[in-house]
This record gives C-alpha cells, sequence and structure tokens, in this order.
C-alpha cells in the first residue's frame, strides 16, 4: 500500500523536472528555473518533515508486551 511518505518520495523529483521543464519552455532562463523548481521541492519536504511529520506512537497500557505471570 503507498502511503504519504511514499508519495513525497515519488513527487520531489518530478516537481524539481517537471517545473524545471515548464519554467524553461516558458522562456526563463535554466539557471533560474532549476533553483526554482528546487524550492518547491524543498516545501514538499519541509511539508512532509514539519507540518505532517512522522511519529512514533507510544505504546499504551493495553499495548504493553509487560506480563506480570
Amino acid at each position: 500500500m503507498t502511503g504519504y511518505y511514499d508519495i513525497v518520495l515519488g513527487v520531489i523529483p518530478v516537481a524539481l523536472a517537471g517545473i524545471t521543464a515548464l519554467l524553461t519552455l516558458a522562456g526563463v532562463a535554466l539557471t533560474t528555473a532549476v533553483p526554482l523548481a528546487a524550492l518547491v521541492a524543498v516545501g514538499i519536504i519541509g511539508h512532509a518533515l514539519f507540518v505532517n511529520g512522522p511519529t512514533d506512537d507510544a505504546p499504551t497500557a493495553d499495548q504493553s508486551t509487560y506480563s506480570a505471570d
């Protein structure tokens, strides 16, 4: 099953290459298009890390592996 972070890992290079290509075709210089596309890729990474960050669920008392036997 594809999760959120799998999609993020796929979107990063697509955004970098795709936005660079679109900006280049629109007439923006390549030396400007690449950093602009990289800003979008960094924004995607930042969203994945800080807005929708990975978390470890702390075990609850019911999920504990402790056995009193």
